[in-house]
């Protein structure tokens, strides 16, 4: 089955795609990512005292705001009026993993916005914590579910 690629011109020139005529419908995405790390690092994060101050508190906020920013840093990315970013975080044994939800009402999904804040978060993560570990790996960022628009219910059958 052959499919165009929506974001190439006739002439094969990159473009925005005109999402103006799709209906609005509500959307929902969800996106994980996690960043391992030695335990010294790992333990002052979750103690609250790694060097630069909250590491999760700073990573959630730099999540919401990159969200927020997408369309800027993705070209082919619409700006979104977003309506709700979560990101929240969990402890693994070696590492901690980012999840991060984007919801609004509108023409097209918020996988990217998603995405953009679990990855944020991560760098943040790294950022803030550099001085105990500079041998952090963050990976495993993918969507886990989306909901809304023409191809409806989406989840991942499988948890990284």
């Amino acid at each position: 089955m052959s499919k165009s690629l929506t974001h190439l011109d006739d002439d094969g020139s990159a473009r925005m795609v005109d999402v103006g005529a799709k209906p609005q419908t509500a959307r929902l995405a969800v996106a994980s990512g996690r960043i391992r790390m030695r335990a010294e690092a790992l333990a002052a994060i979750r103690e609250g005292n790694a060097p630069k101050g909250d590491v999760l508190s700073t990573a959630r906020i730099a999540g919401i705001m990159a969200a927020k920013k997408t369309g800027d840093l993705i070209p082919m990315c619409h700006p979104l009026a977003i309506d709700a970013v979560a990101v929240d975080f969990a402890f693994e044994a070696d590492g901690v993993r980012v999840t991060a939800s984007a919801s609004l009402t509108g023409r097209t999904g918020v996988e990217m916005e998603a995405m953009t804040a679990t990855s944020v978060a991560l760098l943040t993560i790294y950022d803030m914590a550099k001085a105990l570990d500079k041998a952090m790996v963050i990976d495993a960022v993918r969507l886990i579910e989306k909901r809304g628009g023409k191809s409806g219910h989406w989840k991942a059958d499988d948890a990284l």
